[in-house]
């Protein structure tokens, strides 16, 4: 069998994002695969636009990159007690692609944030916008990192135990699933 499909999706843009780390830990504790690193900066969605030029090379990749994937990590930060916008916006141009690439598809969503609950409610809002494309949304455990600033090393590595131990368990289950799609 071929190595699994990987495909990590920071909800970020910063360079130096706890989310983007987050996500290449998740991706380095899901074990040996095919890691692809989404770019989620696109126009801001406007039917003019798709109407006019078509969807845009960039979210067609993406679409692409997510029906190619056995499994997707989603990192979300929280902004203002929600996802940000470029998540959301990624989210809604998706939607607007040939088909659903969503559909079925194992996901698990992390956060990292400032505050101590480490991004509960963006969780929740990520896990609302996606309820509508119908992936197999794996239900925990859930991994929020909260005062996300104390809790890297040098070398970017999650310090955490206890978001460790989660990750852990989390990146196993979504392996699995991924594993039991492709058989």
């Amino acid at each position: 069998m071929s190595e699994l499909k990987l495909l990590t999706i920071s909800g970020s843009l910063r360079a130096a994002s706890t989310n983007r780390k987050l996500a290449a830990e998740a991706a380095r504790r899901f074990g040996p695969a095919e890691v692809t690193i989404a770019d989620i900066v696109f126009p801001v969605y406007d039917g003019d636009i798709e109407d006019g030029e078509g969807i845009p090379a960039p979210v067609q990749l993406l679409a692409d990159q997510i029906a190619e994937a056995d499994a997707v990590v989603i990192s979300t930060p929280e902004y203002n007690k929600g996802i940000s916008g470029v998540l959301k916006n990624a989210l809604d141009w998706i939607s607007r692609t040939e088909g659903n690439p969503w559909r079925d598809k194992p996901v698990a969503l992390i956060s990292s944030a400032a505050g101590r609950a480490g991004g509960e409610r963006s969780q929740n809002m990520a896990r609302l916008c996606l309820n509508p494309f119908r992936p197999y949304l794996l239900p925990g455990p859930e991994v929020m990192v909260g005062n996300t600033s104390q809790h890297w090393d040098d070398e970017d590595r999650l310090t955490d135990e206890r978001a460790i131990k989660l990750l852990d368990e989390l990146m196993t289950l979504l392996r699995e699933a991924a594993q039991s799609r492709r058989a």
